[in-house]
């Protein structure tokens, strides 16, 4: 008796149109080669989920797959060159695409262009960027004072209040997401109030940063655990009781 086998057939699912691929990290050096074929020094590997092990990858122009066992005859070899950061790869070289889809190097130094994913990432950007700003533009002086000085240090005292609104509105600009991180951070305040006391000449930090005193009369009033940032645990120790009564003392004198 003859038996009929039922042969699963795969469908192609694969777009026919022209892709364009670009180096990632904004790079347009006026040629970039990626590799094309597998190396110890850069290994071509993919795996296959249906036949359960990597496969050795290699684009050959003259070849209509891009695994080495599938591959027969002499291959005809290609450069895959970037020019000035991008790779146009028309619809008729299928093969190439697949091959660039594959890449382990696809999504770390080159990616496809998508041009609905770019317009959403563009968006998420604006959104963040306009909140960023806006958060900016209704922050207190003082808030502001301490998220600027993280960025610009001692150099914010020379501000003026416009100046440093203005500067607050940049940072938010180009930098919104750790702008936003800084403003919802509640030590950044505390490690300002910090500095300023030693700028002050209220409080004094030893040259090892790791004890802070009185500077009036040396008498020690914190010691910095290990390896955390001096300014980081001062700002902690403000909000425990002892610490706080100490905050009061140098908030009357920095009045």
């Amino acid at each position: 008796m003859e038996t009929k086998e039922n042969k699963k057939q795969v469908k192609d699912t694969w777009e026919y149109k022209d892709r364009n691929y670009y180096l990632l990290g904004n790079k347009t050096p006026l040629t970039h080669t990626i590799p094309s074929k597998h190396s110890r020094r850069y290994p071509l590997l993919w795996f296959d989920k249906e036949k359960g092990y990597e496969r050795e990858m290699r684009y050959a122009s003259n070849q209509k797959s891009i695994f080495v066992d599938e591959q027969d005859g002499p291959c005809t070899l290609q450069h895959i060159v970037f020019g000035k950061g991008h790779l146009l790869v028309p619809k008729e070289k299928r093969t190439l695409q697949e091959f660039l889809s594959k890449h382990p190097h696809n999504g770390l130094l080159f990616k496809e262009f998508d041009a609905v994913v770019q317009a959403e990432d563009q968006f998420d950007s604006l959104e963040l960027e306009i909140s960023a700003m806006t958060t900016a533009y209704n922050m207190d002086i003082d808030q502001a004072e301490a998220i600027l000085r993280v960025e610009q240090g001692s150099d914010v005292n020379k501000l003026t209040s416009k100046e440093l609104r203005r500067d607050l509105l940049l940072f938010a600009k180009s930098n919104p997401g750790l702008f936003l991180d800084l403003s919802e951070d509640e030590n950044v305040e505390l490690r300002n109030f910090g500095i300023k006391a030693v700028e002050a000449g209220i409080l004094s930090l030893d040259v090892n940063q790791r004890t802070f005193k009185w500077a009036s009369n040396g008498k020690k009033i914190m010691q910095v655990p290990f390896e955390e940032h001096p300014y980081s645990a001062l700002a902690s120790w403000f909000k425990t009781d002892e610490g706080l009564e100490i905050y009061k003392s140098i908030d009357k004198k920095l009045k």
